[in-house]
């Protein structure tokens, strides 16, 4: 609509505009309304395309490199691992039997000592004052056992005369009698004396290696109990006798020294209960042999034959003990010592053995993937029958596991059952070649 006005500066036409276009506010909001509808017909349009395949193609995901190797068939020994401990056949504490002033040590700390080896001297002539003095003991008493003995024979001659009387015989054979008994007793205090004066010679009762001297020449030595005829040495399987020597106040009752027998010696180890049948055989056929393993540079694993098998499983650690007697005729095991061991349980003949690096842990059960000719991977459950940390001997479950076959090594995180692959022959990081057959696999 044109309306016409006039006024003092100008007297032109002039054209009304609506309202709603002179205000800036409304239309700063009328434009972003359009570019609104403008942006919801685009998303719109966008979203149609890539619902209904009209949108940009996406990218095929490359197939994942793996390295593989090759399922093979071979004799699998079935090998057991744990820790030994080295034990002595026989400790003994060497202690004195008899109280005195020891006089000599006749051998050197570490020293290899054989049995009845003289080890101490203990100063003997108390004691062989003793034995002196229960022979002159026994002279004395055998002298009065003769006058009682003519004593008796007398009496009983003036008996039968009428000349003594019933009393005074049975006198005298009762006198006769008692220093009969007193001649015994001194013959026995005489043994006792005897022995004492040998129990002033300390020998060894065993083949074995000494330890450190407990009590230095110079020093008294007592029986611990006060008791002369305390045994000469302590037998056990293990000792840890005190270390301390008196020196300042002159007697103590800690062993002389301490003895280990280290040839032989026996190492103790300890198996599952779930290997007790293979054990069992194994020890009925005599072939439980078990290896020591020293890790010496170039050495080979020590041989020892299977002597003794627990009769009793621990119901703490649901394992078994056994022990092997090894000779150590080159001294290279020590009573205390850790080492590792291996026992050979069993063979498995020609089973199916892959590397240790194609098993996977499953929920259910360990799998391997196996990759097709199409290079096209899938899982396959498997049994292991034994790991030895390098190969494994697998049984596969419910399905076909063959010679031949590949199975992935590395790469498995990002392989999908079913899924394409790429068989690399050295992955970046891994260097090498591409995996072969487990050793001896045919």
């Amino acid at each position: 609509m044109n309306i016409r006005l006039s006024n003092a500066f100008d007297s032109g036409t002039v054209q009304r505009i609506p309202a709603a276009v002179r205000n800036p506010d409304t239309r700063l909001r009328l434009i972003l309304s359009l570019l609104g509808i403008v942006l919801l017909v685009a998303a719109v349009w966008l979203a149609s395309k890539l619902l209904f395949g009209g949108g940009a193609k996406e990218h095929a995901q490359p197939a994942p490199p793996v390295k593989v190797a090759i399922v093979g068939r071979q004799d699998v020994t079935v090998t057991e691992h744990t820790l030994g401990t080295v034990v002595a056949n026989a400790t003994v504490q060497v202690t004195a039997r008899v109280t005195g002033q020891l006089m000599t040590a006749s051998f050197k700390e570490g020293d290899i000592v054989r049995a009845g080896q003289v080890l101490f001297q203990i100063d003997p002539r108390p004691y062989q004052a003793s034995l002196e003095q229960a022979r002159a003991q026994l002279a004395k008493d055998q002298a009065s056992l003769v006058s009682a003995a003519n004593d008796e024979k007398r009496y009983s001659a003036l008996l039968a005369q009428g000349a003594a009387t019933q009393q005074q015989v049975d006198q005298a054979v009762a006198a006769a009698k008692g220093f009969a008994a007193t001649v015994q007793s001194d013959r026995a205090a005489i043994d006792m004396a005897a022995l004492n004066v040998g129990y002033t010679t300390i020998r060894s009762p065993i083949d074995g290696k000494t330890g450190s001297i407990m009590i230095q020449p110079g020093n008294m030595v007592t029986t611990g109990g006060g008791s002369n005829t305390s045994p000469t040495a302590t037998t056990a399987a293990s000792a840890t006798p005190s270390s301390s020597t008196s020196a300042s106040s002159g007697t103590s009752a800690n062993p002389l020294v301490v003895i280990t027998q280290i040839q032989p010696v026996k190492v103790s180890f300890s198996l599952a209960q779930s290997d007790l049948p293979r054990i069992q055989q194994r020890w009925a056929q005599g072939r439980l042999i078990a290896a020591i393993d020293l890790h010496l540079p170039n050495g080979q694993p020590l041989q020892a034959k299977v002597d003794f098998v627990g009769n009793e499983v621990s119901n703490t650690t649901g394992t078994i003990e056994l022990r092997a007697t090894y000779p150590n005729t080159d001294s290279k095991l020590v009573p205390g010592q850790l080492v590792d061991m291996s026992v050979d349980l069993d063979t498995l003949q020609r089973t199916l053995v892959v590397p240790h690096d194609a098993v996977n842990a499953g929920p259910a059960s360990s799998y391997v993937w196996l990759v097709d000719k199409q290079s096209k991977a899938r899982i396959q459950n498997v049994d292991v029958l034994n790991d030895d940390g390098t190969t494994v001997a697998v049984k596969p479950i419910k399905g076909r596991l063959s010679p031949g076959d590949k199975v992935i090594t590395d790469g498995q995180l990002r392989v999908v059952p079913g899924g394409p692959v790429a068989i690399k022959s050295n992955l970046a990081g891994k260097g090498g070649n591409q995996s072969q057959a487990p050793a001896g696999a045919q």
